[in-house]
C-alpha cells in the first residue's frame, strides 16, 4: 500500500517549489471554480467547503479565494473548465488514473498522450483502468505525532474504514462521505494531518524496482507539472530507499 502515500509524501517535498511557481494556487483556483458551480454556499457545498480549507491552508489570497468562487457561481466571467478523467498505463504496467480540468479537451488529452508514450506508458480506453481504484476519503498523520492507539480508536469511532501504516506514517481510508467526520475528528484532538483529500485509492498494488521505479517517479513528476491535470493516481509501491532519494533531490 505504500505507493499512494509515499507519492503524497513526495509531492509535500515539492509543495514549497511548487507555491514560488504558483502551480497550488492554479490548481485551487480551478477547483473552486468548478465546485461552486453548484452554489457558492459552502455549508450547502461539502466539495466547495474542502476547496476553501485547502485554499486558507495553502493562505490564498481572500480576495483571490472570493473571485475564483464568483467565476464558478457566474457572478464574474472566465473560462469555463470540463472536468473528466483520464486513464491509461504507466511503467512495468502500472496502471494511472488523472483527474482533469481543461479548457480544451482535445489539446489536453493529445498532450497527456504524448507524455505517457514518451516515457514508458500508453493511453487507455475509458474503464480499462478505472475499476482498479476506489473512490475514499484519504488522510495520513506522520508517525511520531500520535500515539497509535489513540490514533486507531479516534479514527475508527468518527467513521473510519481502516487505518494502515508503513514506515513513516499512519493511512486513513474513510468512504468519501465520511471524510469530513473523521478529519474534524483529527483536528479537534490537535492532530495533524500531512495529507487530507477525497482521492481515487488502488484496489492493488505492483511493486517497481530500480529502472522501472525511476522511470514511474519520472512519469508522476512530469504528469504532475501539467496545468490541466489536478490529481495523478496510480497503484504504484517503490521502496522506500528509492522514494527518499527522489523526496532528497525535490527537496
Amino acid at each position: 500500500m505504500g505507493g499512494h502515500s509515499h507519492w503524497a509524501t513526495v509531492k509535500r517535498h515539492k509543495a514549497s517549489v511548487d507555491a514560488k511557481r504558483g502551480k497550488v494556487f492554479t490548481r485551487l483556483i480551478r477547483e473552486l471554480t468548478i465546485a461552486a458551480r453548484t452554489g457558492g454556499d459552502p455549508d450547502g457545498n461539502p466539495r466547495l467547503r474542502l476547496a476553501i480549507a485547502k485554499a486558507k491552508d495553502a493562505n490564498m489570497p481572500g480576495d483571490t479565494l472570493k473571485k475564483a468562487v464568483m467565476r464558478g457561481t457566474g457572478e464574474l466571467p472566465g473560462v469555463t473548465y470540463e472536468e473528466f478523467s483520464l486513464e491509461g498505463y504507466g511503467p512495468g504496467g502500472t496502471a494511472v488514473l488523472l483527474e482533469i480540468t481543461s479548457d480544451n479537451r482535445n489539446r489536453t488529452v493529445a498532450e497527456i498522450r504524448n507524455i505517457l508514450t514518451k516515457n514508458g506508458g500508453n493511453m487507455a480506453e475509458a474503464g480499462s483502468v478505472a475499476w482498479q481504484f476506489h473512490k475514499k476519503g484519504l488522510l495520513t498523520v506522520d508517525k511520531g505525532k500520535v500515539d497509535e492507539d489513540q490514533l486507531l480508536s479516534l479514527a475508527l469511532e468518527a467513521g473510519a474504514e481502516d487505518v494502515k501504516s508503513d514506515e513513516k506514517t499512519f493511512e486513513i481510508i474513510t468512504a468519501p462521505h465520511d471524510f469530513e467526520a473523521v478529519k474534524k475528528a483529527l483536528s479537534d484532538a490537535k492532530i495533524e494531518t500531512a495529507v487530507a483529500e477525497v482521492t481515487y485509492v488502488p484496489q492493488n498494488y505492483i511493486r517497481l524496482e530500480e529502472k522501472p521505479a525511476e522511470q514511474m517517479l519520472r512519469l508522476m513528476e512530469i504528469l504532475d507539472e501539467h496545468d490541466d491535470v489536478q490529481k495523478v493516481n496510480a497503484n504504484f509501491d517503490i521502496p522506500e530507499e528509492i522514494m527518499e532519494k527522489v523526496a532528497a533531490a525535490a527537496g
